[in-house]
């Protein structure tokens, strides 16, 4: 089913939070593993490529409104939701691809 997703990711000690959205979350997530350590992004400069959230949303204003809903949010109100789904705070990633990626898993340029 094709659709949208709002995601929150950190880094392996899990101290920033990262809020993004996607129409190929499986591609983001290996997106932003690839660019851990690039200083340009946010999510590359912290090694934000740990899935700790997600939802699903059938339309792309869905999604940009809750996205920016959640980026508005505290830290412990994001902690809180991320809690609420997955309360021991586990990585997810392997649950939407195999992990960790090969470099040139994408196929995209």
């Amino acid at each position: 089913m094709k659709g949208f997703h709002v995601y929150i990711t950190t880094n392996p000690k899990k101290k920033p939070l990262y809020t993004g959205m996607t129409n190929d979350l499986e591609y983001r997530i290996i997106e932003h593993y690839l660019n851990r350590g690039n200083k340009k992004t946010f999510a590359g400069r912290y090694y934000c490529y740990c899935l700790l959230y997600y939802e699903f949303h059938h339309t792309a204003v869905g999604a940009i409104e809750r996205e920016k809903e959640i980026k508005s949010w505290t830290r412990t109100k994001k902690e809180v939701l991320i809690s609420s789904i997955n309360p021991e705070w586990l990585f997810l990633n392997d649950e939407i691809t195999p992990w960790p990626p090969e470099p040139d898993v994408t196929g995209r340029s």
